[in-house]
């Protein structure tokens, strides 16, 4: 040991490091020295039990937008869940072809332009439009699944889906009754090649967007109900296919690059059904959800009705993406996803919180504006729900359209449905010229009723 005197006094804080010599003088003395008894390690406590992750789904390869939209075309997806031949889940069962069996890897990979492929793709769409809805309703618990309309009293018949339902017909539909979407094909005047509705992404969603509201709202898709009810239900199909495409962010992206961020541009996205609307001679679609058109404009025939709907919808998207747009903070793509689904939520529990008859245009739009005010989003979006529908002449604003909207605001309507007005089906799709929907067989029904106390003798007696 070192004598106290010939210590030496080592800076604080300073860790001393052996010297060569010691690490010799150490290692030499662990030669010598006899090895004691082995240590045993201290027990280790058990892990708990690892449940393995069980992941299920398919890959698929779908048409991402309409066959026309050459810059997006086929590519490949993902539908989480399981799924088994046909295709078919627990919700959604594809019918009327050969039943499509996952290959060994679970998925569904088929060659364009066949019948296999067709029946995927039509799946495809209808269980991404199922998925994004139940989703927009998710407020971190799970939410009660969206009912087919059929599906009440423990009824859980899942929704019969029919690719090529409909041969020789310019048209898909909707039918309640039959419990089932049905898609036509056709050959265009002066054309080679058949045209295939089920082919197109906006036309599968936009009738499985009819199926989504007849499950929510039974009485909206009626004839007897006035012509704006109807024109909710033209205008939930086209916005259900503008929501699901911004739902996607391959699609995003497309739409960001085409726009340069500038949703008033020229886009697939404001463009609906594409291919369906070349073979009619419109090179914008069927419908162009980046309208101006107002109530004032469009009388009572329902498709120009809810064009005047999705048009403010549209704008109000437009609107939100411009205001939370931060270029260089964040990537344009993933704002305009988020701002759609938002915009998909508000609009789903606005509807699902107005009447379950005759709603309105203005009804829509004091829903989504009390909903946001109890989001707590910024008064900005209430400003631009109000101010498009005040300028489509679905509402009257209390106050100029530059000042802020209140919280508790109360939009009185604008132009109303004349009363006892009825709706004209005549331009509208296969599922709103159905005789299930436009009274025809309320109508047979009632005849008959009438026929039978006649040959009963019943007829005249008190």
């Amino acid at each position: 040991m070192m004598d106290q005197s010939t210590m030496i006094t080592l800076p604080v804080g300073l860790v001393p490091t052996p010297t060569q010599a010691y690490r010799q003088h150490r290692k030499l003395l662990d030669t010598l020295v006899q090895p004691g008894p082995p240590k045993v390690p201290a027990p280790v406590p058990e892990a708990a039990p690892v449940t393995p992750l069980l992941i299920e789904g398919a890959r698929v390869l779908m048409w991402k937008q309409d066959p026309s939209v050459v810059e997006i075309g086929i590519r490949k997806a993902f539908l989480p869940g399981p799924a088994v031949a046909g295709p078919r889940d627990s919700r959604i069962q594809v019918q009327g072809l050969s039943p499509v069996a996952p290959n060994a890897f679970g998925d569904f990979i088929q060659a364009p332009g066949t019948d296999a492929f067709d029946a995927v793709h039509t799946f495809t769409v209808v269980r991404q439009t199922l998925n994004m809805y139940q989703r927009a309703l998710a407020t971190g618990t799970a939410p009660a699944p969206l009912p087919w309309q059929w599906n009440t009293g423990g009824n859980t018949d899942p929704l019969q889906v029919f690719p090529h339902g409909l041969p020789d017909t310019m048209n898909a539909f909707y039918g309640r009754s039959q419990k089932a979407l049905k898609f036509g094909d056709f050959i265009p005047s002066g054309a080679a090649e058949r045209v295939f509705t089920c082919r197109s992404f906006d036309i599968v969603s936009h009738e499985t967007g009819h199926a989504v509201l007849d499950g929510l709202k039974p009485n909206w898709i009626l004839a007897s109900a006035p012509p704006q009810t109807g024109g909710l239900h033209e205008a939930f199909g086209d916005i259900t296919a503008i929501f699901l495409a911004l739902s996607q962010l391959d699609q995003v992206e497309a739409v960001i690059a085409q726009t340069k961020a500038d949703l008033h541009a020229k886009t697939f996205l404001a463009d609906l059904a594409e291919q369906f609307g070349l073979a009619l001679g419109r090179p914008t679609g069927l419908r162009n959800a980046d309208n101006d058109l107002k109530l004032s404009e469009v009388g009572t025939e329902v498709h120009a009705i809810s064009q005047v709907f999705t048009g403010a919808i549209y704008d109000i998207l437009a609107d939100i993406f411009a205001f939370e747009r931060r270029p260089s903070l964040r990537d344009d793509a993933a704002v305009l996803h988020d701002v759609a689904m938002y915009l998909c939520g508000l609009l789903l529990r606005a509807i699902m919180a107005a009447p379950a008859s005759n709603a309105t245009f203005a009804d829509i739009a004091n829903g989504m504006l009390q909903v946001a005010a109890s989001d707590g989003r910024p008064t900005d979006y209430r400003n631009f729900i109000r101010n498009r529908f005040t300028v489509r002449e679905v509402v009257v604003s209390p106050t100029p359209l530059t000042a802020d909207v209140a919280a508790a605001v109360e939009l009185a309507p604008a132009v109303q449905d004349a009363p006892g007005a009825l709706q004209n089906r005549s331009g509208c799709c296969g599922t709103m010229t159905s005789p299930e929907f436009t009274g025809a067989v309320e109508a047979i029904d009632a005849e008959l009723r009438e026929l039978k106390k006649h040959f009963r003798g019943e007829h005249g007696k008190s």
